[in-house]
C-alpha cells in the first residue's frame, strides 16, 4: 500500500490500541496511524500495521510484514501491546486513490472490536461512519465484490500457526523470567 507522507500529528507509546482509535475518532482525524508492536521494536519482529482514517473512521488496514490487507491485517496486528503509534494527518484528497483498494478495506467498527476489544467504541465508530460504509459486513466475515466470503480477522489469526507458536514461545519466555524474578 502506497500512502503519501502525512504530517506527523502525534507519536507515542500506548498499551492499548483502543486509546488511539478513540482519540482518532474523537478528533475526526483524516490520515493514517502506524502501529509498531513491542515485538517489532524489541524482538526484531517484522512489519508494521497501518490503518487509514477518514474523519476518524477506519477505512483500510495493511500489515507490512505479512503483506496482507483488510481483516487479515488486523489479525496480524492483534498481539499484546505496548505499541508505538504514529498518527499522520492528510487531506482526504490525498487518500482517495489508496481508499479505492477494496481488498484492504475494513468495516468501520472492526478495528475497535479486533484490536481494542471495545464494542462500545465500535458502535460509536459505526455511528460516525457515512451510510455508504455501513453494511451487514461489519461482522466476523466480509464479502468481496464477486460474492466470496473472506476470512475474518479472528479466523485468519487462528490459521496462522507460526504466529500462534511465536506467541506461545514469547509467553513461555516471559513466564520463565517472572519465575526467576520471583525465585520459583
Amino acid at each position: 500500500m502506497k500512502l503519501p507522507r502525512g504530517r506527523l500529528d502525534r507519536s507515542r507509546v500506548v498499551t492499548d490500541p483502543r486509546d488511539t482509535l478513540a482519540d482518532v475518532l474523537n478528533r475526526e482525524l483524516t490520515g493514517y496511524a502506524v502501529f509498531e508492536s513491542h515485538e517489532t521494536l524489541l524482538l526484531d519482529g517484522k512489519g508494521r500495521g497501518v490503518i487509514t482514517f477518514t474523519d476518524g473512521v477506519p477505512v483500510l488496514a495493511y500489515h507490512t510484514g505479512t503483506d496482507r490487507g483488510g481483516p487479515p491485517a488486523l489479525a496480524d496486528l492483534a498481539i499484546p501491546g505496548p505499541y508505538h503509534v504514529s498518527l499522520y494527518a492528510l487531506d482526504a484528497a490525498d487518500l482517495e486513490s489508496a481508499h479505492e483498494a477494496a481488498d484492504l478495506r475494513v468495516p468501520p467498527g472492526m478495528p475497535a472490536e479486533r484490536l481494542g476489544g471495545d464494542p462500545a467504541l465500535a458502535d460509536s465508530t459505526r455511528r460516525s461512519a457515512p451510510d455508504e460504509r455501513l453494511s451487514t459486513a461489519d461482522d466476523d466475515a466480509t464479502t468481496t465484490e464477486n460474492g466470496a466470503t473472506e476470512q475474518s480477522a479472528v479466523e485468519a489469526f487462528l490459521d496462522d500457526t507460526e504466529k500462534i507458536e511465536a506467541i506461545k514461545q514469547q509467553a513461555r519466555s516471559e513466564a520463565r523470567e517472572r519465575a526467576q524474578e520471583w525465585e520459583f
